[in-house]
């Protein structure tokens, strides 16, 4: 066993920040001491604004209104505390929320006894989702992929902006779950394979939505929500809300690190992960809630569920005998709110029967009301219920606009560029092909004016797709679109498209280049499920015959996750991933195609070559080893199209010069460790590099990773030119959860690897702890 240093979990916060939530938290018992049960249980009560309109709502005309004999039994009757949603989950303008949320607030702060505002919530999740006329930005991998946490700020910032002004003052957003599984439908919602990465880009986000005072009264500023703790993104089969085996160690060691930063960030709210893990659903596990989140994380928020997943430990999961008992479940567990989000009143009086009856304490109610009056207070919705759309002239400027553009020219990704195809030449004969060339669903995915995505041309009419942005750069007259294959989604949302299959092959043999614009039709949660990683049949083949045609042939993919391309990807001459670049990828796209944008993305996931081989970059075994026989030969287990952390660029980076300044250090010792290289621009043009420091322990009682990422820092260089990059650390960023769930940093040999990716070993550092 090697000696080890074991490190006591803190929660850093400052002291005047740790007075002033006293103070709130005071005000808030005060509060909650004159309410009724009635009262407070309401409050943890959240529906979604369905339950409380009427009409039809069948664009472009819509008899969709609220009701207000519903609103009152709601908010006067059962005092529900909070609202959420769209209705219809579709978009809606400003001036639409500005009035209902005011009316919705009128009730509740003129017609209820103790006077208490509603506080409501939306999916604002890369962008005012819901919010008619908005700054669309790019997905959440996309941001990660731009290796540039300024774009996270900046989105955070404008979200939060757009958000207040539409009277919405909670945002459900950000999504910190860890994208090991390219299977996984909710991928793209968040910042990809690495802990790290999820941490310092989370971080942030919520910086940039609740500001760097986490002064959430701010009429600028939201309160966020980390989501979905803990551990939802990597179930056994890959789809959506289903369960987990996920042991302790590597929970802590893996799925917290975002949780905790934003934690750490100040965040005020927290939505529960609706899987299963080991057998015990999240939304009733006392020991993820209460002993994890609030004892050993330190989370002082709110903590509410996901959509109708209390009631699910009954009607899904089998847990308890009734709605009743699964109710007793999550309220004891450390549930604050539920999002019932339908039948309110069964919620209600389920909870104070509950309470009366002695099996959900009194002391529980109270503490998790006073949470939900904090979280108001905080907000100033008492003294300032509602913000008006008129008030937010700065709504979808021109400045905004440009802030998504650059996010997204920031992220877009080179993969591949045979003998350096890209750009292309102006005046060229261009075919584009591809169901992707005329989806800006595909662009944008779910979560964009609608759920699923799919309502996206109702309010994007303005914003090109791929094809007319790339007819914008080369000329219509140089352009030729035949789509060549359809969708063949087994979702409802799929987009048809006729089939032009033949045409598109003839089409090829008259053109310069083939841009094949592949990928994903727009999908959200379950609908996204999949029972193949493989690109779809249809795509495969188009791109299969563009290849016989002996054309230059650039594929250009758009998919929240990395679809497999292995049975074609070898023949093509380029590869441009855009994720999911938003409502200016296609612009951010085609001026990489024409060379006005070097590209500088980097992936932000391990790329799969097959679908048997899903395997994150910090896998458990050495890259570098001896070979053996048979089973016991590792090497080509590790099967990827391309390795996490890569991308290229116009330009060609050169790394030299590695130095550290103490090559040895004691275990315990609190000094720095300081790593440097210097990074060339060897290329004839200026360009961006992600420069990427990875740490390896060769040796440690529990199995290590073969390398992790510590830091990165992404540097713009002239042709020519040559910067030192520096980055700090301490031995914590070497510790690791052993088996028995404790932070430890052992003695032993470590080295440090820093280059372009992780699959970059050209320049190592040997670093000695003893």
């Amino acid at each position: 066993m090697k000696k080890s240093l074991v490190i006591m979990a803190t929660t850093l916060g400052l002291v005047s920040g740790l007075h002033a939530q006293d103070n709130v938290d005071k005000k808030a018992a005060e509060i909650v001491s004159k309410m009724t049960l009635a009262e407070k249980i309401g409050q943890m009560a959240q529906i979604s604004i369905d339950v409380v309109c009427d009409g039809e709502d069948t664009p472009p005309t819509s008899t969709l209104k609220i009701n207000n004999e519903k609103l009152r039994e709601a908010i006067v009757d059962y005092h529900v505390g909070s609202i959420l949603n769209a209705p219809n989950t579709r978009a809606r303008t400003p001036e639409w929320w500005t009035k209902t949320v005011e009316q919705i607030q009128e009730v509740a702060m003129k017609e209820t006894r103790i006077k208490v505002p509603v506080i409501y919530g939306l999916d604002q999740i890369h962008g005012a989702t819901y919010t008619a006329g908005s700054t669309m930005f790019p997905q959440e991998i996309n941001v990660a992929a731009s290796w540039n946490p300024v774009h996270a700020r900046k989105m955070g910032e404008i979200t939060a902006y757009e958000t207040r002004a539409s009277n919405v003052p909670w945002n459900f957003s950000p999504v910190l779950d860890l994208g090991l599984d390219p299977r996984f439908p909710r991928q793209y919602e968040g910042f990809g394979e690495d802990p790290y990465i999820g941490a310092v880009f989370g971080r942030e986000l919520i910086k940039g939505f609740e500001g760097d005072d986490n002064n959430v009264a701010n009429p600028t500023k939201v309160a966020a929500c980390m989501k979905h703790f803990l551990g939802y993104s990597a179930p056994i089969s890959g789809k959506d809300r289903t369960p987990a085996y996920i042991p302790e160690n590597v929970l802590l060691e893996y799925h917290v690190p975002a949780f905790q930063a934003a934690v750490d960030a100040g965040v005020h709210t927290v939505m529960i992960n609706s899987g299963i893990i080991n057998n015990v659903p999240v939304h009733a596990s006392y020991e993820l809630l209460t002993t994890l989140l609030r004892e050993k994380m330190g989370f002082k928020g709110m903590i509410v569920t996901d959509w109708e997943d209390i009631n699910k430990l009954y009607t899904r999961d089998k847990m308890v005998p009734s709605i009743k008992e699964a109710i007793k479940a999550g309220i004891n567990a450390g549930i604050d709110m539920s999002m019932i989000p339908i039948d309110y009143k069964e919620f209600c009086n389920l909870l104070t029967e509950l309470v009366n009856e002695g099996a959900v304490p009194m002391s529980r109610i109270d503490d998790a009301t006073t949470r939900v009056i904090a979280l108001k207070l905080r907000l100033n919705l008492f003294e300032v219920p509602n913000t008006y759309s008129k008030d937010y002239p700065e709504f979808n400027s021109k400045a905004y606009q440009q802030a998504s553009y650059a996010a997204a020219a920031d992220g877009i990704t080179l993969l591949k560029n045979e003998g350096n195809v890209l750009p292309l030449k102006k005046g060229a004969k261009i075919l584009v092909t591809g169901p992707n060339a005329v989806s800006k669903r595909s662009l944008n995915g779910g979560w964009t004016f609608s759920w699923q995505g799919e309502k996206i041309d109702e309010f994007a009419d303005n914003y090109h797709n791929l094809l007319t942005a790339i007819q914008a750069r080369f000329g219509k007259e140089n352009i030729t679109y035949v789509p060549g294959v359809s969708y063949k989604d087994v979702t409802e949302y799929a987009t048809e498209y006729k089939d032009r299959f033949d045409e598109a092959v003839a089409a090829a043999k008259n053109a310069d280049y083939v841009v094949m614009c592949l990928g994903e039709n727009s999908y959200c949660e379950k609908p996204g499920d999949l029972d193949d990683l493989y690109l779809n049949d249809l795509q495969t083949e188009l791109a299969q015959e563009m290849l016989k045609a002996g054309k230059k042939v650039i594929l250009v993919l758009s998919e929240g996750r990395p679809r497999v391309i292995s049975k074609f990807s070898s023949k093509v001459d380029a590869i441009v991933q855009t994720y999911l670049p938003g409502i200016y990828g296609a612009d951010a796209l085609a001026d990489i195609l024409i060379g006005d944008v070097n590209p500088s993305g980097k992936l932000p996931y391990t790329y799969p070559a097959y679908p048997n081989s899903l395997v994150p970059y910090f896998h458990k075994y050495a890259e570098e080893q001896e070979k053996s026989e048979g089973a016991y030969n590792y090497e080509g287990d590790y099967n990827y199209e391309y390795p996490f952390g890569y991308g290229i660029s116009y330009t060609t980076f050169a790394y030299s010069n590695p130095k550290i300044n103490k090559s040895v250090l004691a275990l315990g010792s609190k000094d720095d460790i300081v790593i440097s290289v210097d990074v060339t621009n060897t290329g004839s043009r200026d360009g961006k590099e992600a420069v990427q420091l990875y740490s390896s322990d060769l040796f440690a009682s529990l199995v290590p990773d073969v390398k992790r990422l510590r830091r990165f820092e992404k540097v713009e260089l002239k042709a020519g030119e040559t910067k030192t990059v520096s980055f700090t650390l301490n031995l914590n960023d070497l510790s690791f959860i052993n088996l028995k769930n404790e932070r430890v940093v052992e003695a032993g040999d470590f080295v440090f690897q820093i280059g372009s990716s992780s699959a970059d070993t050209n320049n190592k550092i040997p670093f000695t702890v003893k």
